[in-house]
């Protein structure tokens, strides 16, 4: 991860650092010369002096494209936990809150809790996790 590394025990100091060199060295472990080959195809197509503008949630949209929202699919294919229902009083306002905003806040809102800003082709019933598909729950 890093040289002499081996020889630096982890402290609180140095635990940020550790975990982050880790992460990178983890996630890049067999998949760098695919990312190398991707990362190359994509600046081919695309100048990087006009990525370079962009964060990842823009460059995503820019990407993805933005799409309308359907306020009715996400609510209809909306899973509740831990006692809320679709009639509860803060689900009413959580949903009332969504109302009022506007398309990119909705996006907004739909990336920081599912990770991305794009919608199925087939609506919110084809939402996907992680690990499969896994409907918007509250």
């Amino acid at each position: 991860l890093k040289p002499g590394g081996a020889n630096i025990p982890v402290t609180e100091k140095n635990k940020k650092e550790y975990i982050e060199r880790m992460v990178k060295w983890r996630i890049e472990r067999g998949v760098v010369q695919q990312t190398e080959s991707l990362v190359r195809g994509f600046y081919e197509v695309v100048d990087a002096r006009f990525v370079s503008v962009f964060d990842a949630r823009e460059l995503e949209l820019v990407i993805a494209g933005t799409a309308e929202i359907d306020l009715s699919d996400w609510r209809n294919n909306t899973e509740y936990r831990g006692g809320y229902h679709d009639s509860h009083i803060v689900i009413r306002w959580f949903w009332a809150a969504v109302e009022r905003f506007n398309n990119e806040q909705r996006l907004r809102l739909l990336q920081f809790v599912t990770g991305t800003s794009s919608i199925p082709y087939e609506g919110f019933a084809s939402l996907r996790g992680s690990n499969g598909p896994r409907r918007f729950c509250v």
